[in-house]
This record gives structure tokens, sequence and C-alpha cells, in this order.
């Protein structure tokens, strides 16, 4: 049987090189790096969310 295991960790006890590392990235170079761990994990896909139209006939 698998069992769900959850670690909650404190985010000062967490490695402050990374964090360290992170806080010093620039907004745009840690946005880069988001989008680039989005696109290992769900694939290329559009960047934009596609436009849904509906046309309602009036009287």
């Amino acid at each position: 049987m698998i069992t769900k295991v959850v670690h909650k960790k404190n985010l000062h006890s967490q490695d402050t090189e990374d964090r360290d590392y992170w806080l010093q990235q620039s907004t745009e170079e840690r946005w880069n790096a988001v989008e680039f761990l989005r696109r290992q994990f769900y694939g290329e896909y559009p960047q934009r969310l596609q436009r849904v139209y509906k046309i309602i006939k009036r009287k």
C-alpha cells in the first residue's frame, strides 16, 4: 500500500544558498526560470490563453 507523506518545512530552515541565489536574481531571470520549468513539466503550448467567442443572436 502506498501512503501519502507530506513534509512541512519552514522557509528559513531550507538551504540558504539556494534562497540567496534566487533573491539576487532579477525578476526577469526568475520568471524565465519558472517558464523553463513549466515548459519541461507541461510541454509546449500557446503562451496565451485562447479567446473564446460566443455569438448570441438577439431579437
